[in-house]
């Protein structure tokens, strides 16, 4: 057998290191956005634990810097992007003001909590303040020179945009960005991306671009496609156009080699009433297809083979943002922790919340069988909920249905209590399979009624 070399070794080694990190890319590709305009979230110290033990998750990204969450995530193993609010940034043009926020914001959290990037402000584009925009690329550069003087050079400096940055975007390759900014503001940002190794930092939403008749191109359902006449390609989802539509106005300014990041992106799971396609089962198909779309590795038509760090929008519902029902309905995750809906992002078997307390089970009849059940004071807003939650993971529903062996009697407790079962009887039988956020019960006695038969 022929001796390996050091050089050969070396080689070996340099593959190895480069599947591995191939392996840790492709298996987490997905962030979150931690947003906190609400009243009912659970701190901090429980949303990391949450996500280190219960989720895939392994990076956050914040619009601010809040001192509890940097604490919270320390030794957590999940980065985090903050971000300088919109009104630090003319005093982040000036280095000692950069250098103080430096120290006070991010030093005293380093290394225990991974800071990953600093978004500067957020979609400042989209103010329309002359002043903050003027005033936006010296911010970044500042900062980033306080960041390397404090030795921090591994945090990359960037800004989020929304696609409002664009003066063309249909078809993708004629994507430009809007005239006067173009050569004043993106060229010398993008030089510093460039340099830096940083990303352009964008936050695409299908859900803020389609109409009736794109409904499906804008969830990654089979649809017809929309054709780009000038490249002759055939986009099959508006996220893949809307991505291209940026690259394309970065490399017409000579910089399609910058990284691009995907700051945020979703779809609400609840609307008010003149939103029919604000509903669950679409925030089901666009995240969870983004989720498989943004992991495979595909990238995009102008972009094979190039992967996006993707941060969804959000975390949580957050009942005190402004706005539409659907503004507070952006969240994967209820405040008490349960899913909204899932997209692949549990660990192992779907829980309740981090810590669930088991409720306990009735004297056993003698079968040693249990069932789950709702509670007696469950409301009904509440199990439809858990309704709405079983089915969305692919669960047969069909029973319940109208025409199936559970539709009758119809209605939402004995539907939730069929659904609620299933859950429990094929997520493993613990108790806390069966805690629906305090709503279900274990019980002894076979619920089966009639035609429709309770699982076991």
């Amino acid at each position: 057998m022929a001796m390996l070399t050091a050089k050969s070794l070396s080689h070996i080694i340099f593959l190895l290191s480069t599947l591995l990190l191939q392996l840790i890319t492709n298996t987490y590709a997905i962030g979150v956005n931690y947003g906190t305009l609400a009243n009912n979230l659970p701190p901090p110290a429980q949303v990391a634990a949450f996500l280190k033990s219960q989720t895939t998750i392994n990076k956050i990204k914040i619009f601010d810097t809040n001192a509890d969450i940097l604490r919270a995530f320390a030794n957590t193993n999940i980065s985090v992007i903050i971000t300088a609010v919109n009104g630090d940034i003319p005093s982040l043009t000036k280095l000692p003001s950069a250098q103080s926020w430096v120290s006070t914001h991010i030093i005293p959290f380093h290394p225990q909590t991974i800071i990953s990037h600093v978004a500067v402000g957020n979609e400042i584009m989209a103010t329309a303040d002359k002043f903050l925009i003027a005033q936006l690329v010296p911010a970044m550069k500042t900062l980033n020179t306080a960041l390397k003087l404090a030795g921090l050079t591994h945090i990359k400096v960037s800004t989020p945009h929304s696609l409002g940055i664009l003066s063309t975007s249909e078809p993708p390759s004629s994507g430009r960005f809007r005239r006067g900014y173009d050569r004043v503001i993106f060229a010398p940002m993008l030089q510093f991306l460039k340099e830096t190794k940083s990303p352009f930092m964008v936050n695409p939403y299908p859900y803020f671009g389609f109409s009736a008749k794109t409904l499906n191109y804008a969830l990654f359902k089979p649809n017809a496609g929309i054709r780009d006449k000038v490249t002759g390609i055939t986009y099959t989802n508006m996220f893949d156009a809307q991505m291209d539509a940026v690259y394309s106005a970065m490399k017409a300014l000579g910089y399609g080699d910058v990284e691009i990041c995907v700051a945020e992106t979703g779809w609400p799971s609840l609307g008010d009433a003149n939103q029919p396609d604000v509903n669950l089962a679409n925030a089901v198909s666009y995240n969870g297809n983004l989720v498989k779309h943004v992991t495979s590795g595909k990238g995009t038509p102008l972009m094979p083979n190039r992967r996006f760090e993707t941060y969804i929008f959000s975390l949580f519902n957050e009942n005190l943002k402004p706005g539409s029902t659907a503004e507070r309905n952006f969240g994967l995750f209820r405040p008490d922790f349960t899913p909204v809906y899932d997209i692949g992002i549990m660990r192992g078997r779907r829980s309740a919340g981090p810590t669930p307390t088991p409720t306990p089970a009735p004297p056993s009849s003698g079968s040693g069988k249990k069932w789950c059940v709702p509670k007696s004071d469950a409301s009904d807003e509440a199990l439809q909920k858990n309704i709405d939650y079983v089915c969305s993971l692919g669960v047969d529903c069909k029973p319940i249905q109208a025409g199936g062996a559970c539709f009758d009697p119809n209605t939402i407790r004995s539907h939730a209590a069929y659904v609620m079962n299933v859950f429990y009887q094929t997520s493993g039988r613990h108790d806390f399979d069966c805690d629906f956020a305090n709503t279900g019960v274990l019980t002894s006695s076979d619920p089966s009624h009639g035609t429709c038969k309770f699982i076991t």
